[in-house]
């Protein structure tokens, strides 16, 4: 939150300078009259490049951090707690100065005369427009406390699921890491040694196995150093094509068609969108906002797509579901609940269930993923280990025996 520079003079008549944090100029003006003071100037405070908090950089608030802090002010707010003061409370316990600034930051607009949902909406890096839309609701229907409650069961839900996938694939990916860095030490230092016995004892009979290994430690050997800066570069230019719009597209598209694991990653984007769309409907935000909220929050260029043209095709008296109709992405199970939701009137309920339904699905498949990744890996692995002994130790045995 930005700061300014203020020169005011308090109830006793004395003038004197100060700063003030605030979203905007007219909310640090507020804060400042509500204590009593009188503003003659009040700018933007310029900072260095170099006045960046340390802290607040290695103590980044995490989805676990949003999760107790909201259901903490919802348990405040149920005790009738004034809301300001239940931010200030909630500041002071915070572990994470990131976090605590935030939160006092947000409470200091409150006692300058914003709304929760506009002070939150001054950091969208925590809160995003989604968390907003469903706490302005709240604001308007009275139900904050519900709201709230909740925020923090659907952003636990959310980061449940995510946990199962990252779960399922830090195993296959730290087993494979491995595999390639010992691989890069023994086609470096450990192979040539060995498979010079072959080149001394001037064995011609040896197995295609054993003359491929040789074919490849006598190539890195005389490559390495291109071979690394090729390696370096296809690195740096995959993360660079990753970061255009064209990238971000491809990569996308090919997350929800990974063989195995594609299936579950587009049941939890599927979950994403009719969970978000059914509670921002609820929550009586309007159909086009919930459409548009939901496409910011998919994290897919190509759902985000999808969304965005239902958007623009109700504002033009369409439906949802004539769109969803349209793509392979969405399936017809989908696409005929809305249909039926549009249909009856009750879209958010439809939405409920097929949420549900797709969760479900994601979470069935990552644990079948978890279950049969670690087999195929040893297979994997013994398959490695096989062709090493039969290209390497058989051949010796073979040289020891006829000498």
């Amino acid at each position: 939150m930005p700061d300014f520079k203020y020169k005011a003079r308090n109830q006793a008549g004395e003038m004197f300078d100060g700063i003030v944090s605030a979203p905007s100029i007219g909310v640090g003006v507020d804060i400042l009259h509500n204590k009593g003071y009188v503003v003659f100037s009040i700018n933007p405070v310029s900072k260095s490049a170099f006045s960046v908090d340390i802290n607040n950089i290695f103590s980044r608030a995490s989805n676990k951090d949003i999760v107790i802090f909201t259901r903490q002010l919802s348990t405040l707010i149920d005790a009738d707690m004034p809301l300001a003061e239940s931010l200030r409370t909630l500041a002071k316990q915070m572990e994470k100065p990131s976090l605590r600034n935030i939160i006092s930051e947000v409470s200091e607009s409150i006692e300058g005369g914003s709304s929760l949902s506009s002070a939150l909406e001054a950091h969208p890096n925590l809160f995003n427009n989604f968390y907003v839309k469903l706490v302005k609701s709240g604001e308007v229907s009275g139900k904050l406390h519900d709201v709230l409650l909740y925020l923090a069961d659907y952003l636990e839900r959310s980061q449940s699921i995510n946990s199962k996938i990252r779960g399922a694939l830090a195993y296959p990916i730290f087993v494979i890491v491995a595999l390639v860095l010992v691989s890069i030490v023994m086609a470096t230092y450990v192979l040539p040694q060995l498979l010079s016995i072959f080149k001394e004892t001037g064995a011609v009979d040896l197995p295609v196995t054993t003359r491929a290994l040789i074919w490849i430690t006598d190539f890195v050997a005389a490559y390495q150093w291109p071979m690394l800066v090729f390696f370096l570069a296809a690195i740096s230019g995959i993360w660079w094509f990753l970061r255009t719009p064209a990238g971000k597209i491809k990569s996308d598209h090919l997350k929800i068609r990974i063989p195995i694991l594609g299936k579950a990653i587009r049941n939890l984007y599927l979950s994403r969108i009719a969970e978000s769309l059914a509670t921002l409907i609820k929550s009586g935000i309007p159909i086009l906002d919930a459409l548009h909220i939901t496409s910011d929050l998919v994290n897919n260029v190509n759902y985000r797509d999808i969304l965005l043209k239902s958007e623009e095709n109700v504002r033009g008296g369409g439906s949802i579901s004539e769109i969803f109709s349209q793509y392979s992405d969405i399936p017809a199970l989908l696409t005929s609940m809305i249909a039926i939701g549009e249909k009856t009137g009750k879209l958010d309920y439809m939405l409920q269930h097929v949420s549900k339904f797709y969760k479900s699905e994601a979470e069935t498949a990552v644990d079948s993923i978890a279950q049969l990744i670690e087999p195929v890996l040893v297979l994997i692995l013994g398959f490695g280990v096989a062709i090493l002994v039969s290209s390497i130790l058989l051949p010796i045995y073979n040289i020891v025996g006829s000498g």
